[in-house]
């Protein structure tokens, strides 16, 4: 396996960081602490150059709040924008690329040029071979994000790495909270690397053909109950290892029944957004104001594009909303994305 060094220079590159800027405070324009450091960006990067170059830097203190999200209540850690939040940008635009050649190709989270909907597109494409793919094997991992044990993390990442600079930077980040932190932008990429290699062990020794992953949202198909049965205890015993495990709410069920996943229902003949996502879209556009909700409308209707929505439509235009919809876009003369639905 290839370890790559000399990469911490590119991190504290002046260039770097004012792209790692540029990266970081898209969607945040309007944070008081974006605004500062657009207003004097040059001292800032110099800052981050220097701490960098001279090993000064110390992760911040987090900010913890709580977040009730589909059901769970979720812990949340955010870090200042500066300097923790650009320096976390400056990381991946280096590492992100050859961290990306050690992941399979089915998995979605978080990675550039891969999404929720590439992910439809291979679980549709797998569901064609109904022979094989009579049941489904669901489950994810118990308390993933804390749950991540630090030394080995430590030694997955050093597998890839010997730049001791780069390292003595992830280590402050990695150790600075227990596990990983929901909400850090690093986060996200440390829970799909250290995955990786149960990602190539359940694909290549396993031989599972039909293998996706949603961060730790995992499912397998199979022809066969009794193989996914098999399978589900050496894949407990692997993850066991990772210091990781399953939630008892794991499931062996035929496919008929409809698999959840990525924000869909997936059948052998035809797919259903899932009823959350329906249900909160239907509760937003039945608020009142059109304008004020057209650009959050456009981001649910970009899903049901993506399943078989005739009946959700059919609803949709016996409730007048897509009408509704029309109308505005051609009172503003704007370009109509709606007429797919009509």
């Amino acid at each position: 396996m290839k370890r790559y060094g000399n990469l911490y220079p590119q991190v504290y590159d002046l260039k770097n960081i004012r792209e790692a800027h540029v990266n970081a405070r898209k969607g945040k324009m309007h944070y008081k602490e974006v605004i500062e450091v657009d207003g004097n960006p040059e001292y800032y990067f110099e800052s981050i150059h220097n701490m960098l170059k001279n090993k000064t830097f110390r992760n911040s203190e987090y900010t913890i709040f709580h977040k009730f999200d589909s059901g769970k209540d979720r812990e949340i850690y955010r870090l200042p924008y500066y300097p923790d939040r650009i320096i976390h940008h400056c990381i991946m635009q280096v590492i992100e690329p050859m961290w990306k050649k050690t992941l399979i190709n089915d998995t979605f989270s978080s990675i550039k040029g891969r999404g929720i909907h590439k992910g439809v597109k291979r679980v549709k494409k797998a569901l064609e071979d109904a022979g094989n793919t009579k049941y489904c094997l669901k489950f994810d991992i118990h308390k993933f994000y804390s749950s991540i044990d630090h030394n080995i993390l430590k030694t997955i990442i050093r597998k890839k790495v010997k730049d001791k600079d780069l390292l003595w930077l992830l280590d402050n980040v990695i150790d600075s909270v227990p596990g990983i932190p929901i909400g850090n932008y690093l986060s996200q990429y440390f829970a799909n690397l250290y995955l990786s290699g149960f990602d190539h062990w359940t694909k290549e020794v396993l031989r599972v053909k039909y293998y996706f992953r949603y961060c730790d949202d995992i499912i397998i198909l199979d022809g066969f109950k009794d193989i996914l049965h098999k399978l589900l205890i050496r894949v407990s015993g692997y993850l066991f290892g990772l210091k990781l495990r399953l939630k008892h709410n794991y499931r062996i069920f035929p496919t008929s029944c409809g698999i959840d996943f990525l924000g869909y229902v997936f059948f052998h003949d035809y797919t259903l957004v899932r009823r959350k996502i329906r249900d909160r879209c239907i509760k937003m556009l039945n608020k009142v104001n059109i304008e004020h909700i057209f650009k959050s409308i456009m981001s649910y209707f970009g899903w049901f594009i993506h399943c078989d929505s005739y009946n959700l439509r059919k609803s949709l235009m016996n409730m007048g909303i897509i009408s509704r919809l029309n109308a505005y876009c051609k009172a503003e003369d704007l370009n109509n994305p709606l007429w797919r639905f009509v």
